[in-house]
């Protein structure tokens, strides 16, 4: 079985900085478009997409398969199995937030609402 490494919010800084080999990071924003409008986060560094989990299969296409992604969600349940199923597709360098944007809040950035 394919394991994804996981990384804290407070982690995804060094994270970028050794991912940067392998391409422009991606941070993968998994949650739908609602909850994109009650908290979002933008670090340096990497590129946002916003992309919810009931579509990726059909977005494939847009992610190059070499490019380092982080995945992330609401607690991070949703990015896990987002990040096993790129994974499986073939994607070679995908790490995922736990705890989510509510972890991000918490340990990285109190404005970030919680909800």
């Amino acid at each position: 079985m394919n394991t994804i490494p996981q990384i804290r919010p407070s982690q995804l800084a060094q994270w970028i900085e050794t991912a940067v080999q392998y391409g422009q990071p991606i941070l993968l924003d998994v949650r739908e478009p609602r909850e994109l409008q009650l908290a979002s986060i933008q670090p340096d560094g990497v590129l946002l997409k916003a992309v919810p989990m009931g579509i990726i299969p059909t977005q494939l296409a847009e992610l190059n398969p070499s490019q380092p992604i982080a995945c992330l969600c609401h607690h991070g349940a949703r990015s896990m199995q987002v990040a096993m199923f790129l994974k499986n597709q073939g994607f070679t360098h995908v790490v995922n937030i736990a705890g989510g944007i509510h972890a991000w809040s918490t340990e990285v950035d109190p404005a970030v609402p919680c909800y």
